[in-house]
């Protein structure tokens, strides 16, 4: 395979394997409801700063991230069941959050001033909103396989999956930016349903991430 081949052939199995758990449109339905009644030019501005967070915080993990792990001695079954956890808690608690509460509480924060909002950029805007623990099994299992090829395929393999990080942070852009007009036409209680689905999809990600580590753990133990 060539060398365009195989930047190619990581791009398409980065994207693929990254967009479903950033869900640029799904999370910009969440940064919506979290931002509350904020005007529409500290929207864009957030909007871009989150996708710059976002792209820096995933190029890390990328290059990063195994050897990371492999320094603390951190098995990415490990990194599975907490990741897992914290999603699951997320999606538990936007789940269970009420409408009305959550309103009167986003409205106020929207109003306060920028600073409240810009100290949320990373977390929770970033993390976990945007790029959470599923994003970070994925970099993690991404970055290890393009690191088994040769010195050279190993290079252009990471260039293939920083490209695609790229692609999704300008994506994450878009959708933040524009979700109010995405949302637009949408009644408030089909905007509360569909963020309920939502929230019970990430709910049950987690769990799936978290019996996903488990099983592999399990398997090591019962050896």
């Amino acid at each position: 395979m060539g060398s365009v081949g195989i930047v190619v052939k990581f791009l398409g199995l980065a994207f693929s394997a990254l967009l479903p758990v950033i869900n640029p449109l799904g999370s910009a339905l969440l940064f919506l409801g979290l931002v509350g009644d904020a005007p529409a030019p500290l929207v864009r501005t957030l909007a871009r700063r989150i996708a710059i967070t976002t792209m820096i915080f995933l190029i890390v993990t990328e290059l990063v991230g195994t050897a990371f792990l492999a320094f603390f001695g951190i098995s990415l079954s490990v990194v599975q069941v907490a990741g897992g956890l914290v999603l699951a808690s997320m999606g538990w608690k936007l789940l269970n959050q009420p409408d009305t509460q959550t309103r009167h509480e986003q409205t106020d924060v929207a109003a306060a001033s920028l600073g409240p909002l810009e100290e949320k950029i990373f977390y929770p805007f970033t993390f976990p909103v945007t790029a959470g623990p599923g994003t970070v099994v994925v970099m993690l299992t991404l970055s290890a396989q393009a690191s088994t090829k040769g010195a050279l395929p190993d290079g252009l393999a990471h260039t293939g999956i920083l490209l695609a990080i790229v692609i999704l942070s300008v994506l994450v852009f878009l959708s933040y930016a524009y979700a109010a007009k995405i949302t637009a036409r949408l009644s408030p209680p089909t905007a509360h349903g569909i963020l309920r689905i939502i929230a019970f999809v990430l709910l049950c990600i987690g769990v799936q991430i978290t019996w996903n580590g488990m099983e592999s753990m399990l398997k090591v133990a019962l050896k």
